[in-house]
């Protein structure tokens, strides 16, 4: 039984979501494993508070269970689940009878193009550097979570998952261009909010 555990943890994300179409439990049980804290994180970066985090988390969770059979390419696996994590968060929401902000086409600043790097803890750092590091990541996190909802997204999808703009625009049901435009002023809000930081 150990021996299966260790096959499945050498997996890729691809073999294991092939496994789990084919109904193989322990595959998929991994495949959930893998994902469930990039979920959560990117959740917690989508949502202004942590009150339905971990219902949202489960509720994606369970949407991937229900309908990896319906992948029909599981090298996008990725772009899959970005989308199950996007339309969750946007039925979250419509029922907290919350609408994203429309945003504006025209706006485009090329020359403010600039990237924000978060330093993640080392778990070996001294104490007060974990106090630092700490409170920077709040302040990044309150940051993020003071945009409006399609900034925010665009953002998070960018930054944090690595998705290209066409990816970002396909999840999000939106063109480049716009694309493009949430991300610019996302950054420009951050860079305002965040300038004291750096």
């Amino acid at each position: 039984m150990a021996n299966n555990r260790l096959l499945y943890k050498k997996m890729s994300i691809e073999e294991l979501v092939v496994l789990s179409q084919g109904e193989d439990f322990n595959a998929l049980e991994e495949l959930i494993r893998r994902i469930q804290k990039d979920v959560f994180a990117t959740l917690s970066y989508m949502l202004k508070s942590a009150d339905n985090l971990s219902d949202l988390t489960q509720e994606v969770l369970l949407k991937v269970a229900k309908n990896i059979s319906n992948l029909q390419n599981p090298a996008c696996f990725s772009g899959w689940l970005n989308h199950i994590v996007t339309n969750t968060y946007y039925d979250y929401l419509r029922k907290s009878k919350n609408k994203p902000d429309i945003v504006s086409l025209e706006y485009s600043c090329p020359s403010l193009d600039f990237e924000i790097n978060i330093d993640i803890p080392d778990k070996r750092s001294k104490p007060m550097e974990k106090c630092i590091t700490s409170e920077c990541e709040q302040q990044i996190k309150k940051a993020i979570r003071s945009l409006p909802d399609a900034f925010r997204i665009a953002i998070i999808l960018r930054e944090f998952q690595g998705l290209s703009y066409e990816q970002i625009a396909n999840t999000t049901n939106s063109s480049i261009g716009t694309v493009k435009s949430r991300i610019s002023r996302a950054r420009v809000k951050l860079h305002d909010v965040l300038k004291n930081y750096t």
